[in-house]
């Protein structure tokens, strides 16, 4: 199993080279935020149903978030196999479709071929991350409805943005589903913050 870490945008391949999606970041840069937002939540609830972040100083380590999110999901790492292997398989799909094109020449499919196999590690570990990006998303959504938090505040931040969109989602759907609104709100100080609000 790969370990966690950065790898970059998701890759665009074909038999002429390989080129990166603008906007389509590697989740790796959003996991950290969403780790911090789901250690912040789980607390005591009894008095306060709306939490407050603000952005972690130093970055946490692979093994930390390893050991952060095993401490909620003790699945977390046989999930993490499962998916590597699906990845793999999806490799050898796409290999075999190239194959079968009759409309490129050999030349054309072996370099289409060649160029999938140098990106075979880098995309595992963009599906390895976004897995364990998503695990942390559906671990907060768990606390969000179990502690019935009413509200969740954080720093007006692109990667901060992204998460709580996700959590958005993730809160709107399947068991439990819940109607959300997500605001940006200007304090008095002039300062922005982003608001989700969770609605019952």
């Amino acid at each position: 199993m790969l370990p966690i870490k950065y790898v970059g945008p998701r890759p665009l391949i074909s038999q002429h080279g390989i080129t990166y999606k603008e906007g389509k970041e590697d989740k790796y840069i959003y996991l950290q935020v969403a780790i911090e937002i789901l250690q912040d939540i789980d607390n005591n609830y009894e008095d306060k149903k709306s939490y407050s972040y603000t952005i972690r100083t130093e970055p946490l380590t692979p093994q930390e978030i390893d050991n952060i999110l095993a401490h909620y999901e003790a699945e977390l790492a046989d999930d993490v196999k499962e998916e590597e292997k699906r990845y793999e398989q999806k490799i050898k799909d796409e290999i075999q479709t190239v194959q079968n094109m009759t409309h490129l020449s050999d030349i054309e499919k072996e370099a289409w071929i060649n160029n999938i196999n140098i990106m075979k590690e880098y995309r595992i570990q963009r599906a390895i991350n976004k897995i364990y990006y998503m695990h942390c998303i559906n671990d907060i959504k768990r606390l969000v409805l179990k502690n019935h938090i009413k509200e969740i505040d954080t720093p007006f931040d692109k990667k901060f943005w992204h998460v709580l969109e996700t959590l958005q989602g993730a809160l709107e759907v399947g068991k439990g589903s819940v109607e959300t609104k997500l605001e940006e709100i200007t304090l008095e100080d002039g300062r922005m913050i982003m608001k989700l609000f969770i609605l019952r």
